[in-house]
């Protein structure tokens, strides 16, 4: 059971289906299509499909790395936990720490369209209304703090309506995009290809936004104490998310290269996925594809403040935070503390957030500097895994290709986007970006300086993995149940 000391999340909530659900939704493929299209468009202009489709493969590398170190180490902390235990403690903390940053920076760049969006169901004139579209959005933020604090099995059924109905939608407007007449331009294989990319520095900065795209199918790896069978779900979960989010990008991304004009795209920087929608369906489509878009954004609120709040659980837990972040609620089994410091400091950053500009502006902006924060913490990982399984990697052709070379590359493929597009990238960009993770600084030594046990961890080694059966959930023992946190190997 849950106690006030930081133990016990709540054991065996999700299950396999509920965990690729959150995957997909951690993605936020209709959110990502709207809000991000325009800002890679601009990057990268017909060469946008190309960009999603080679930050991908690498993308997917990053996924196996996740799954096959969740397979050793099940936290809440996830990298935090991996890569503090195989490369270093401090990059560990870094890895949890660019987490931390680039998700609650989200809350402000994922909560303004929210609001927006609903406004534009009413009228149109009010959604680009920032201080109207601020109020709006904090309050779809708290409802969703709300569903966050009240336990898992509430987060994923609330995550199972959302999501459902927004897969629906663009699944439809998938079907009828195929069969529309009157398009801007003809398709072209070469919007495929590197052709539209403006040199290295231009395919890095495209690169870096389609980051931003694939980013939250992890959420499952900080589910991880609350999925049954978690050794084996939570990466195998994470692989279809990232595959399913793939599919839906490369067919939108086409489809508003097909569909819509430049002037268009331009026009509406937040708003592309509406203008599709009115082009496909006019009269009905923009506002179906607006209610998906909202109900993304939701949705992936959700699964953001998931990863923010376990991640600080898990340091809070292992005293590189203030222990209270630790403490779990005695009846919801969530991390309560978290979740409120989470929520303080979003709403304040939503107030900040009216002095900043456009909804447009800030977006672009906000989504280049958590591009950055994500190719860290994602490199990282990519790097952890090969550390911990490189004894092992010589055993089969499979663990030499799926635990070691395509990790391997992944982490390669994030750090050179980092460093490639720093040159790119606004003096703003930045300044959240890399100054965001340099805070992180004075936490790390502060409580290095105390002497926190995680700065002393036991090497990670898939060689010494003790491998635990599934156990069917109404076997599970209540020892099992309160889950204390405590490493996984020997």
């Amino acid at each position: 059971m849950s106690n006030s000391r930081g133990r016990g999340l709540q054991a065996n909530a999700l299950g396999t289906f509920d965990t690729v659900v959150m995957a997909v939704a951690g993605s936020a493929p209709a959110y990502s299509l709207a809000a991000t299209t325009a800002v890679l468009v601009g990057a990268v202009g017909l060469g946008s499909p190309a960009a999603l489709l080679w930050c991908a493969i690498p993308m997917l590398g990053i996924a196996l790395a996740f799954s096959y170190l969740g397979r050793i180490d099940v936290n809440a902390g996830a990298s935090y936990s991996w890569v503090g235990r195989t490369l270093h403690p401090f990059l560990g903390f870094v890895s949890g720490w660019a987490l931390v940053v680039s998700a609650t920076i989200f809350m402000v760049a994922g909560s303004l369209p929210a609001g927006s969006m609903t406004l534009s169901l009413f009228d149109e004139g009010l959604a680009d209304d920032v201080a109207l579209s601020t109020v709006v959005g904090a309050g779809w933020f708290l409802v969703m703090l709300a569903v966050v604090l009240g336990g898992a099995r509430l987060t994923v059924r609330a995550q199972l309506l959302m999501s459902g109905i927004e897969l629906a939608i663009l699944l439809l407007f998938a079907v009828l995009a195929l069969f529309h007449t009157g398009n801007a331009r003809a398709f072209d294989w070469s919007w495929l290809g590197f052709g539209h990319f403006d040199g290295v520095s231009g395919f890095a900065s495209g690169a870096l936004i389609a980051a931003f795209y694939y980013w939250g199918w992890d959420v499952t790896s900080n589910l991880s104490e609350e999925t049954r069978n978690s050794r084996r779900t939570t990466g195998l979960a994470g692989l279809i998310g990232v595959g399913i989010v793939f599919a839906l990008f490369e067919v939108f991304t086409i489809a508003v290269n097909v569909i819509l004009s430049s002037d268009q795209i331009a026009a509406n920087d937040a708003d592309v996925l509406a203008v599709l929608g009115d082009e496909i369906a006019p009269g009905w489509g923009g506002k179906l594809l607006v209610v998906a878009v909202m109900l993304s954004t939701i949705a992936t609120l959700e699964t953001t403040l998931i990863q923010v709040t376990r991640s600080l659980f898990a340091m809070g837990r292992d005293r590189t935070m203030p222990t209270a972040l630790g403490r779990v609620h005695r009846t919801w089994n969530t991390p309560y503390v978290a979740i409120a410091v989470v929520g303080a400091v979003a709403l304040v950053m939503f107030i900040a957030s009216n002095a900043l500009g456009s909804v447009g502006e800030i977006l672009s902006d906000a989504i280049s500097a958590i591009g950055l924060q994500i190719a860290v913490y994602y490199g990282l990982a990519g790097l952890a895994v090969v550390v911990a399984y490189r004894k092992m990697l010589f055993r089969s052709a499979g663990d030499f290709l799926l635990g070691g070379v395509w990790p391997l590359l992944g982490a390669a493929f994030m750090f050179w986007i980092f460093v490639e597009s720093l040159g790119e990238l606004s003096g703003a960009a930045i300044a959240i970006g890399v100054g965001g993770l340099a805070v992180g600084l004075i936490p790390m030594l502060w409580y290095w300086r105390q002497g926190s046990e995680y700065y002393r961890p036991a090497k990670l080694d898939a060689t010494r993995t003790v491998e635990t059966d599934y156990v069917p959930e109404e076997h599970v023992t209540a020892q099992a149940q309160a889950y204390e946190g405590l490493p996984t190997d020997f």
